[in-house]
């Protein structure tokens, strides 16, 4: 006979076929084993489970009610991974799980173990945002370097028309500015993008002419 109450619909043990567990009628049609809530402190914990996700490089020990989803379990992870809940896909014996199946249902037990992937979709997004803010720092960082050897070749030039109006020019000026070019050489090799052919051309131009002009100075200063 079938009983039926506010909570759901319930089926009795003789009618479903066995006559030592009660079984009720969730949403949808499933039928599962009832849940007596108050039956003990050993049924309620018999309820909670211990899976292994695997993510990666990285592996998470997660506690959850049997009776969750793998939406219920996403929600979790999202908390260990910092993986959004839409952008995690779970598996679980080779099959990613949607959000509303139950793990009982589908076979995960205590200490049973499933991958963590992120959406590929996801992952390109990201992928691509990165690539654009790394972007936006190279164009700031060549910016900077810009107008640094634009002062330094200013200073290249009156140097060299120093010299060349017979100004002594100290050594250790010449040596200074040599440094400091070779800093935003250096500089331009670091930064991961495509460099500015014309601005590393013009650095090292004027690095070149400065080792002239060193040359010169110590020739002519030489006693």
């Amino acid at each position: 006979m079938k009983k039926w109450s506010s909570k759901g619909s319930q089926i009795s043990s003789e009618e479903y076929g066995r006559g030592d567990v009660d079984w009720e009628l969730r949403p949808g049609g499933m039928i599962v084993q009832k849940r007596h809530v108050g039956s003990g402190s050993d049924s309620n914990s018999e309820r909670f489970i211990t899976i292994k996700v695997s993510h990666g490089s990285y592996r998470h020990q997660i506690t959850v009610d049997s009776h969750s989803t793998f939406g219920d379990l996403k929600t979790v992870l999202r908390r260990q991974t910092g993986l959004e809940t839409r952008e995690q896909r779970l598996l679980f014996k080779g099959k990613e799980k949607e959000n509303d199946e139950w793990l009982h249902m589908a076979g995960v037990n205590d200490m049973s173990k499933l991958i963590l992937m992120e959406d590929p979709a996801t992952k390109e997004r990201k992928l691509e945002e990165m690539k654009k803010k790394n972007t936006l720092a190279a164009g700031e960082a060549l910016a900077e370097i810009r107008a640094e050897v634009d002062k330094l070749s200013e200073k290249v030039a009156a140097v060299e028309g120093g010299v060349s109006g017979g100004k002594r020019v100290e050594e250790k000026e010449v040596n200074l500015l040599t440094e400091l070019l070779m800093m935003q050489l250096l500089k331009l090799d670091a930064i991961e993008t495509d460099i500015d052919s014309k601005l590393q051309r013009r650095t090292q131009e004027s690095w070149s002419r400065l080792e002239l002009t060193s040359n010169k100075v110590n020739s002519v200063w030489t006693f």
